[in-house]
């Protein structure tokens, strides 16, 4: 940075005084040059704090601050980085990260970028693992009634460990001690970054193995380890191990670290083993007991079955000589079979002769009495029906009598001699029948006017009717004049001369 001065040293725009020849920076420059000093004097760094104010944007980057008692200083994790992390960090935990010193020019400030976190000794790991305890066991994968029980004795038995450790040497060789079974070794690490995630895929690469399949399904998983500090076996604390172990459908059993090591792993395994040699020991039973056990009941169940046969024979021996010649048995049994068939027959000759005798008297004392029983019902049986027959037809009147003064009201309602009483007329022709139409009247014709209280005869007057001179249409024939005589007076109304009566018209009959 002294390196550059302004153009005109000697000139700093008229101004004189003490700082007159100081150089001028951008705020860009000056910025780059504080970023170039920073980097240059921590390029790389391990920094101990508390994470505080963590922030996980959509982008994949980390944001936080580590704090102790005295200070603050901002780190940033970038996504490709916070991929690969061993440990994550999380708000209120220590941690040791490893890293470098940069400034950030738009805000103004310093911040550390994290290329590596660890936890920070093992208190912190402790509570870490402890928070984490709580958080699985909320969602119920350590729940006892989730546990699966163990085969009796596997074909194939799978271990997820290294395949170069000495772990997979005790397992193999315990299981070659006690009863050889086809075992199938999924190879993980069993420690640092990729751990964890290895071991998750080697518990659901086994449960995705199909039955039957080139590679065969095991009957029991052993995840193992051998022992370490608390880092070391860090990998069986991870979460996505513990869900894999809870998730898997095949028994697994944990055996992590020593009979003092407890990792997360065990609570959501099926069966813990303190060790890895003692997984193989709960894995399968002792063929050689097995094979003694199985001896020992064959001769067991001989000496019971031999018992079993000696008793029979006693107990037949026995009834023989109760018992006597099987021959003389058969003999008596026969004789007193035929002595009860033959009494048999008698007894059923005997009693169907006194059942018919019993019938006989009861039907002939029957008789008399039966038929007097009979006419006395019939008799009570007609009078009941004359009693019913009356009430009906007492019933059937009145409601003949109800229907015929309805009907009555009804056809006095349709009379055409209510028409008349409002003011109408009926006319009818020399015959007697109603004229309904003009066209049915002639010029002369002698009609007769019939009104509610009589009839008053009458004549068609000249030009009137269908039939009159002049061609008049029936309209003006309906104008003709139709006049009583004055000489006539009126006379009381008389009725047409009966006719025959037209077919069945319903009843109903013309209003005329």
């Amino acid at each position: 940075m002294t390196d550059r001065y302004p153009p005109d040293a000697g000139s700093s725009g008229g101004e004189s005084g003490p700082f007159a020849n100081l150089p001028v920076f951008s705020v860009s420059e000056i910025s780059a040059a504080i970023k170039r000093t920073m980097e240059d004097t921590f390029p790389r760094i391990r920094v101990r704090g508390e994470v505080s104010g963590l922030r996980k944007p959509g982008s994949g980057h980390l944001y936080m601050d580590l704090k102790d008692p005295d200070g603050v200083i901002a780190a940033v994790c970038w996504r490709g980085v916070a991929g690969r992390l061993g440990v994550m960090p999380e708000d209120g935990l220590e941690i040791i990260v490893t890293g470098r010193i940069t400034t950030y020019g738009p805000a103004s400030k310093y911040q550390l970028v994290i290329e590596d976190v660890e936890l920070a000794g093992e208190g912190a790991l402790l509570k870490l693992i402890e928070e984490r305890r709580k958080k699985l066991a909320a969602e119920g994968l350590f729940a006892d009634e989730a546990k699966q029980p163990l085969p009796f004795l596997p074909d194939v038995i799978g271990v997820v460990t290294s395949p170069t450790g000495a772990v997979i040497r005790d397992i193999l060789h315990r299981l070659a001690d006690r009863f050889p079974r086809h075992v199938v070794i999924w190879p993980v690490l069993v420690q640092g970054k990729d751990a964890a995630r290895q071991v998750a895929a080697g518990i659901a690469g086994f449960n995705a193995l199909a039955e039957g399949g080139p590679i065969a399904r095991p009957d029991v998983i052993i995840v193992a380890r051998g022992g370490g500090s608390l880092e070391d076996l860090m990998a069986f604390n991870e979460e996505v191990v513990v869900r894999a172990a809870a998730a898997s459908g095949i028994p697994l059993i944990s055996a992590v670290g020593h009979e003092t090591d407890v990792t997360l792993i065990d609570f959501a395994a099926d069966v813990r083993a303190p060790t890895p040699t003692a997984a193989a020991e709960m894995a399968v039973p002792v063929r050689m007991e097995l094979a003694a056990q199985v001896a020992d009941d064959s001769r067991r169940l001989d000496a019971a079955m031999m018992r079993l046969i000696e008793d029979a024979r006693r107990h037949l021996g026995q009834l023989w000589r109760i018992a006597g010649s099987p021959g003389r048995l058969v003999e008596e049994a026969a004789q007193r079979l035929d002595d009860r068939g033959e009494r048999l027959r008698g007894a059923a000759q005997t009693l169907i002769a006194h059942a018919q005798a019993r019938y006989a008297g009861a039907a002939a004392g029957l008789r008399p009495r039966a038929l007097q029983l009979t006419v006395a019902r019939s008799a009570e049986r007609i009078k009941g029906l004359a009693r019913q027959l009356q009430r009906e037809g007492a019933r059937v009147l009145s409601d003949g009598d109800r229907r015929l003064e309805r009907l009555g009201a009804l056809l006095a309602s349709y009379s055409y001699e209510n028409v008349l009483a409002r003011g109408f007329a009926v006319i009818r022709g020399e015959d007697g029948r109603a004229l309904m139409r003009a066209a049915d009247t002639r010029a002369g014709m002698g009609i007769e006017i019939g009104f509610a209280d009589g009839a008053v005869p009458a004549t068609i007057g000249e030009g009137a009717g269908g039939g009159g001179a002049g061609g008049e249409s029936p309209g003006a024939a309906a104008e003709a004049s139709a006049k009583p005589s004055a000489s006539a007076p009126p006379r009381p109304r008389s009725r047409p001369k009966a006719k025959p009566k037209p077919p069945d018209d319903g009843g109903q009959g013309t209003l005329l």
